[in-house]
């Protein structure tokens, strides 16, 4: 064991970043976290600085990093308070960082996790958008400033475990045939599709197996989560559309498998917890306790798999479209799915009509060639103000 790994945890208040910090503080002699960031919960993130007295606390709402600089001054705490996107990167890319869990959801994750590649940092990927909206710079960064990428996802984590440690990006070369993708099907796997029109956002996100916040449970009820999954493989794993496969899996315990061309099927297994990913992540290629209960099989006793219906889960069917397309299509894809899931949890959009906001702002917009991060960003905002213009209508 090497020593002390220093972290900076992008969006710390959220699931992944407590679970992250559940894990940290069963080995404080392992882990030491130096920054810590959250959008506005300002009382949250006092509670963690408490707790793990980073030198750096981050908010992105000014209001917020007001308010949370006044507690800190009450409490006499050695934290610096700063406020921004710039103070994110700041913190993703300091010296003194070995490792960024980057845990915040959505768009707004992307410019620190890029910031943390370019520092060449050590990267845990739990945000989907850095991928789905920006793959190929963002791979080009971790190649070319010699960044560690380790996914957390746990279909993602379960693939990494099930490929040969030496895979370096062909699948052939590796005698893989194929990635699969395991999803739960969500709340509404059995639900008979005449009765989907009235889903509301309290009954979207009461997820079977995992704990998420609202906007990824909406996505795991539409499955564009497993479609944005589909996207990030293909960056991770340097898998063509056609190689990656999705399952559906309801006891979501095999959390993925990969083919290999011999006829083997290797599959990684465990209850569904994110403490294991991401201990398995922080302690690479160490493995370390994260007080996750071991998998009992004989209670577990049966594992379903299906295949997914695509006229069930239209969303799916228009990740893999995005991906085929390439270019900026899969960043219009996740914006437009972004505006149409906030617009259902504040009840303007009805749950059926987030599928078809999304395929019709992906007509809408024609596919570019990524080059910059300007260029996807500029796909992003036409898509949202694209999406917010049909919901307006």
């Amino acid at each position: 064991m090497s020593g002390i790994t220093h972290l900076t945890i992008l969006g710390s208040t959220g699931s992944i970043g407590i679970s992250t910090l559940d894990v940290v503080a069963r080995h404080p002699d392992r882990f030491r976290v130096l920054a810590l960031t959250a959008h506005s919960k300002a009382d949250n993130l006092f509670e963690q600085c408490l707790s793990f007295k980073p030198r750096y606390a981050v908010l992105l709402d000014e209001a917020a990093a007001a308010q949370l600089s006044q507690k800190i001054a009450a409490a006499r705490l050695d934290t610096e308070v700063l406020c921004g996107i710039e103070a994110l990167e700041f913190v993703s890319s300091l010296p003194e960082v070995d490792a960024v869990m980057a845990a915040i959801v959505g768009a707004a994750g992307l410019r620190p996790t890029l910031a943390a590649a370019r520092a060449g940092k050590k990267i845990l990927l739990a945000n989907k958008e850095t991928l789905v909206m920006a793959g190929r710079i963002f791979m080009d960064a971790v190649g070319l400033h010699g960044a560690t990428l380790l996914p957390i996802d746990s279909e993602h984590n379960a693939i990494f475990q099930a490929l040969p440690h030496s895979y370096s990006g062909d699948l052939a070369a590796s005698g893989v045939s194929k990635i699969l993708l395991t999803a739960s099907g969500g709340p509404f796997r059995n639900t008979p599709l005449t009765e989907l029109q009235q889903v509301t956002p309290e009954q979207a996100c009461a997820h079977p197996n995992w704990v998420m916040g609202r906007k990824i449970s909406v996505d795991s009820a539409t499955m564009m989560n497993k479609g944005l999954e589909v996207i990030e493989a293909h960056w991770l794993f340097n898998a063509p559309a056609d190689a990656i496969q999705v399952v559906v899996h309801p006891q979501s315990v095999i959390h993925s498998l990969v083919q290999y061309v011999d006829g083997s099927v290797l599959a990684q297994l465990g209850n569904p917890d994110m403490r294991t990913p991401i201990a398995y992540a922080l302690a690479y290629p160490e493995r370390i306790a994260a007080g996750v209960d071991a998998l009992d099989l004989a209670k577990v006793a049966t594992l379903n798999f299906t295949a997914p219906d695509f006229v069930r889960f239209p969303c799916l069917a228009l990740a893999y479209q995005a991906l085929r397309a390439g270019g900026t299509a899969p960043a219009v894809l996740n914006a437009a799915n972004e505006v149409a899931v906030a617009a259902f949890l504040d009840k303007k959009l009805a749950f059926l009509a987030i599928p078809r906001l999304i395929e019709d702002v992906l007509a809408a917009l024609p596919v570019a060639i990524v080059n910059t991060l300007d260029d996807v960003l500029a796909a992003d905002e036409a898509a949202r103000a694209t999406a917010q213009e049909y919901i307006s209508q």
